[in-house]
């Protein structure tokens, strides 16, 4: 119930946004708004303001499906126009009214990303310190000379400017920008919170970064934050209440290898197989500034193709956390940032999808879209808020690309009447959306596949 409550909230405030944009630009620019409607099909409430401006007289709908959403302007094109409103008529405004009542929509998603973001660095979130945990065994940190346990000070893309990191979030978007741009990363890291910093250079311009996925972090080898190898919550008759295992328990080594922390255990736990049969290991631990030895065997678990450990314990002490806040001015400042930079992620997301560079099972659909809804709202209000500013970049650059049945196929026959004087004819108007349709369909099509891929496996 709160995975629909929450998708359908959100989409509702995002075509709303949408649309409001198209409606306020035709007004100010003098265009008759015969009805602004959220949602298709039966309408559930409809209204008209006493209020309007000269000329207007807009009715205003919400419909009972809430899919989409339209502004229906006064259009010589559509329906037989009084001659004395014929000036309000949207195909007789200038070009650039009209180009600019077409691109208000999307940019309207865009400065909701904006505040989105703003308010959500206003208030502050938490997120787990800029602390490493021990690099994925052969990975380009490991081969970059990380070993867990450092903090990440500043970073930046090779050949830009660095940036403090306030939380190891910041730096996981840090890393995926520049795997997926194709940029090395610099980081400056301190083996403790005030010790001396040195540089690293994780070299990502080279990596082949097709998919943005769990997988992609494996091989840069920075999955998680640092958190301390504690033993919690064992289950009743498990392999860790069968060893001796107890709540709070703190593991130092196993077998001859010392643990740096929660995730180099977890690793250790789920490779401690041969074959399909568990390899008993010896664990040094500390429990109440005693140290014991404890044999600890895991049993055998399947995920998906593959066989792996388990000791039926939580492993790994919650990591540390830290309020992110920012001033008035430096918040909106980073909300415009953000905004800008997954713009452009996006939109050079979607022009390597175009020449093959990408997976198009990075494509997401309406399905992934409700799951993450649900899922963020059940966390609180700020992922929740950052969830919406996500899919609302992601609804304004979409709009803006140039399909003919978008609005930035409608910005394309407005730049073509702009540089040759005049439109695009109606036979061409309707190949062109005949074929914007069919690519359209082809795209959701794809993201509804990855949809039922991703969620039923």
């Amino acid at each position: 119930m709160l995975t629909v409550l929450a998708f359908v909230v959100a989409l509702g405030l995002l075509i709303a946004v949408h649309e409001y944009g198209h409606y306020r630009v035709a007004v100010a620019c003098g265009v008759k708004v015969l009805r602004f409607s959220v949602g298709f099909g039966r309408p559930l409430l409809r209204w008209k303001p006493k209020h309007q401006r000269p000329g207007q007289d807009t009715e205003f709908v919400l419909g009972a499906f809430p899919i989409g959403g339209y502004v229906r302007m006064l259009d010589e094109r559509e329906g037989t126009v009084p001659p004395e409103e014929a000036h309000l008529a949207f195909n007789n405004r200038p070009l650039r009214h009209r180009a600019a009542i077409v691109a208000a929509g999307p940019l309207a998603n865009l400065l909701l990303a904006v505040l989105l973001y703003s308010v959500v660095n206003w208030i502050g979130v938490q997120e787990p310190e800029p602390v490493l945990a021990s690099p994925v065994a052969g990975s380009i940190a490991e081969r970059a000379g990380l070993r867990g346990g450092e903090w990440v000070r500043q970073g930046g893309l090779a050949g830009g400017d660095s940036d403090p990191v306030r939380s190891f979030e910041s730096l996981r978007w840090l890393l995926t920008r520049g795997a997926l741009d194709g940029h090395d990363v610099r980081l400056t890291v301190a083996s403790s919170r005030d010790g001396v910093g040195r540089d690293v250079t994780l070299p990502l311009e080279s990596m082949d970064a097709s998919e943005a996925d769990a997988r992609l972090f494996q091989r840069i080898g920075i999955v998680a934050p640092w958190t301390e190898p504690l033993i919690g919550d064992i289950l009743p008759k498990s392999p860790a209440s069968r060893a001796g295992l107890q709540n709070g328990d703190r593991v130092l080594k196993v077998d001859t290898v010392a643990i740096v922390d929660g995730h180099q255990l977890r690793q250790l736990i789920r490779a401690s197989l041969r074959g399909q049969a568990p390899v008993a290991m010896l664990w040094q631990i500390e429990r109440k500034g005693s140290r014991l030895e404890l044999t600890v065997e895991p049993e055998v678990k399947r995920e998906g193709d593959l066989s792996v450990g388990r000791i039926g314990a939580y492993v790994g002490a919650a990591p540390a956390m830290t309020t992110v806040r920012l001033g008035l001015a430096d918040g909106l400042w980073k909300g415009l940032v953000r905004t800008w930079e997954v713009s452009m992620l996006t939109v050079r997301m979607m022009g390597r999808m175009v020449i093959g560079e990408v997976s198009l099972k990075n494509l997401s659909g309406p399905l992934t879209i409700a799951d993450y809804a649900g899922r963020s709202a059940s966390l609180g209000i700020t992922p929740y808020l950052l969830f919406l500013a996500l899919i609302s970049v992601s609804l304004g650059v979409l709009n803006l690309l140039p399909l003919p049945v978008l609005d930035g196929g409608h910005l394309m026959y407005y730049l073509w009447e702009g540089v040759t004087g005049r439109g695009i004819s109606e036979i061409w108007m309707e190949r062109l959306q005949r074929g914007g349709v069919a690519l359209l369909l082809m795209m959701m099509s794809v993201a509804l596949f990855n949809d039922v891929t991703r969620l039923f496996g």
